[in-house]
């Protein structure tokens, strides 16, 4: 007659692997998510730029609303203001 035990470090590590793994996903999430959100950063903040250089070259109501829309200023006159200190 055998008598066999079994034992549960079996289920400690697959838990111990359970957590480590959602504990990893969930950090890289982060990571992507923060890498997403300054890449809109710094796109946002060229497009600003080139569009002032646009602005600077061609003075058409179409460059003034696309930059109107990226930097929430409403007056043409804070936008040249603005475009000034960007450009420089």
């Amino acid at each position: 007659m055998k008598f066999e035990l079994k034992t549960e470090n079996n289920n400690y590590s697959k838990s111990f692997s359970n957590i480590f793994r959602s504990f990893f996903i969930l950090a890289l999430i982060i990571i992507l998510c923060d890498i997403a959100l300054k890449l809109g950063i710094i796109s946002r903040h060229y497009q600003i730029k080139d569009n002032c250089r646009l602005l600077a070259v061609e003075k058409s109501s179409s460059n003034f609303e696309k930059l109107s829309s990226l930097s929430k200023i409403k007056s043409k006159q804070k936008i040249w203001e603005f475009c000034r200190e960007v450009v420089k």
